[in-house]
């Protein structure tokens, strides 16, 4: 890749269980519908906006695509064609090929199905196989041990701990865990997730 490359163009990444669509306002509603499903915005281990908040909310995201540094996705469940969640990619670094997936959630109803685990193995491989990145950071809250397990599934290795790194919506002062993938470990951890997501009806 190179360093000039346009890392962030907006695209849209479709599967077999999911699309992922650059958010714009028209996906607010069933943003909010997903956001609803289990109260995300009252875990204090998530950084979840409140429903009265999405629509600035995606004005941040596109403003931040427009500034070159994120690019956000709906995350759309092909079986019902209703908006399961979001994420994004962001802190792109093209000179060092590493960028960062994170601002990740979904409605109770679709954690621990295929939606999630197929819309990390389309932003990994396209970060890895198109864009050239040779490494992925996730990072989560340390007292978030779903969040945890969930990116330990996708194959990442655990690196460290970041103290005392950010003071979250209620006011804690969060542990950041850092989690990794490189261009290394992705011909492995592609095969893991795709036989994952190729096992009828078990938990991702």
């Amino acid at each position: 890749m190179r360093q000039d490359a346009p890392v962030l163009d907006a695209l849209t990444l479709t599967g077999d269980h999911v699309r992922l669509e650059p958010l714009a306002q028209r996906h607010h509603d069933g943003l909010c519908e997903a956001i609803r499903d289990g109260e995300l915005w009252n875990l204090a281990v998530t950084l979840v906006p409140h429903p009265d908040e999405v629509r600035s909310w995606i004005d941040d995201a596109q403003a931040a695509h427009a500034a070159g540094t994120d690019l956000a996705f709906a995350t759309v469940d092909l079986a019902t064609g209703r908006i399961a969640g979001s994420t994004r990619y962001l802190k792109v670094v093209p000179e060092h090929r590493r960028l960062e997936i994170g601002w990740t959630f979904i409605g109770r109803s679709w954690q621990r199905t295929a939606v999630n685990s197929e819309a990390k193995l389309l932003m990994l491989g396209h970060a890895f196989e198109t864009l050239g990145m040779q490494r992925v950071e996730l990072l989560t809250d340390a007292r978030n041990a779903t969040s945890r397990a969930a990116i330990a599934r996708i194959g990442a290795t655990q690196e460290g701990i970041l103290r005392r790194h950010m003071v979250m919506w209620d006011g804690a002062v969060r542990d950041s865990v850092v989690f990794a993938i490189t261009d290394e470990d992705w011909p492995a951890a592609k095969a893991a997730l795709t036989a994952r997501l190729a096992r009828p009806a078990a938990p991702r």
